[in-house]
């Protein structure tokens, strides 16, 4: 890939000698090994960029546009944060940055004090949660957040409950889609692992609430696979996967719409992250993304530039698959096509063809690869 195509270039959205300075004293875990010296370094410089990003413990999602105010409750600012942080061994400091986050950003009714979260994103906190405490978080630290994280879960439940039975939750399915509300599958299948992963702490929520959070997540599976089975295609050479319960226009390619560069650029990674669907149609989604020129060089699409910000659901379908030398593509694709060449900024869109940044920097985009990296150690 290097000298196939211009490197990414463009201003540092901190001092690079700063980000040094902190990435140097960052530890690594004993275990940790690198393949190559380039991928230690894209580690560290993700990490440094929590510390330069966020305001002592209020998150930031980016520099310029980015670092207005309205964009602090993103949750996909604090969802990769504290993965990246738990899967680098810096637990205490999720704790600190998450426990702020929960504090802060959810109301008493559980819902999300942001402009425009989806509901993905409410389940993608809960499996937050679990993964704190599978890497290692103190049980005090989780006794506390359970006020935060347990007012989420019950917002959720009650959305997808009706009279006692499951139903799909319509909702918004991205800040930037706010209006475009509708039952979206992306949306459900996060709803579904949220809800599973939270009835996995049965220590901290009581056994019996976790009995029902369970069943619920259960049933709502089932709901949301009959559904996705009813609006996909039989033909399975048909690359078109909608990505909600209701009708939506095939295009011509997948970036020709703004629904279909959304759907392969954030709806159908949630999908295959979410771990709900069958192994089948998780292979569905991964060949109708490179069917539909979804994907340049591992890196992703969408209208007339690439944008990898949500890559890393992506990259957890084809590690779930096994997929390894494409999860390896979209790795070394991010880091050469999508991160600037030496300071190795990540951007949250560069130009296609590739070379320049096409919007500011943002903190997701930064830590794709540290996450990317981090899944590979824990489960090799």
């Amino acid at each position: 890939m290097r000298g196939r195509f211009e490197p990414c270039r463009g201003e540092p959205a901190f001092d690079p000698e700063e980000v040094a300075r902190i990435a140097d004293l960052i530890r690594m875990p004993e275990d940790a090994v690198f393949e190559d010296p380039l991928l230690e370094r894209v580690v560290r410089n993700g990490l440094a960029h929590i510390e330069t990003t966020f305001q002592g413990d209020h998150p930031k999602y980016g520099v310029g546009t980015y670092a207005r105010e309205e964009h602090d409750g993103f949750p996909p600012t604090i969802i990769s944060a504290v993965d990246a942080l738990t899967l680098w061994g810096m637990t205490a400091k999720a704790e600190r940055l998450f426990g702020y986050w929960l504090e802060n950003f959810v109301r008493p009714d559980g819902t999300i004090r942001y402009y425009g979260p989806s509901l993905s994103e409410y389940g993608q906190l809960l499996t937050s949660g679990l993964r704190m405490m599978e890497r290692g978080c103190g049980a005090e630290w989780l006794k506390k957040a359970a006020g935060p994280l347990g007012r989420i879960a019950a917002h959720l439940q009650c959305l997808v409950t009706n009279g006692g039975r499951a139903q799909l939750a319509p909702g918004i399915p991205e800040a930037d889609e706010s209006a475009a509300v509708a039952t979206y599958f992306h949306n459900n299948a996060w709803i579904v692992r949220g809800l599973k992963d939270w009835a996995n702490l049965p220590n901290v929520i009581g056994s019996n609430n976790a009995s029902g959070y369970k069943q619920c997540a259960d049933a709502l599976r089932e709901v949301l696979l009959e559904a996705i089975g009813g609006a996909w295609p039989g033909d399975q050479g048909e690359w078109w996967l909608r990505p909600t319960v209701e009708a939506a226009a095939r295009p011509e390619n997948v970036t020709a719409s703004r629904l279909g560069s959304y759907t392969n650029y954030r709806y159908w990674p949630e999908l295959l992250s979410s771990g709900a669907l069958p192994r089948n149609w998780m292979e569905r989604i991964v060949k109708a993304r490179l069917d539909s020129g979804g994907q340049f060089c591992g890196v992703t699409r969408f209208e007339d530039r690439l944008d990898d910000w949500p890559l890393m659901n992506h990259m957890e379908g084809l590690l779930a698959l096994g997929m390894a030398d494409d999860f390896r593509l979209c790795l070394w694709g991010h880091i050469h096509l999508h991160q600037a060449e030496g300071h190795l900024t990540a951007y949250e869109q560069v130009s296609l063809p590739p070379g320049r940044r096409a919007a500011d920097y943002c903190l997701p985009c930064q830590l794709t690869a540290a996450r990317a990296l981090g899944r590979l150690r824990i489960s090799a």
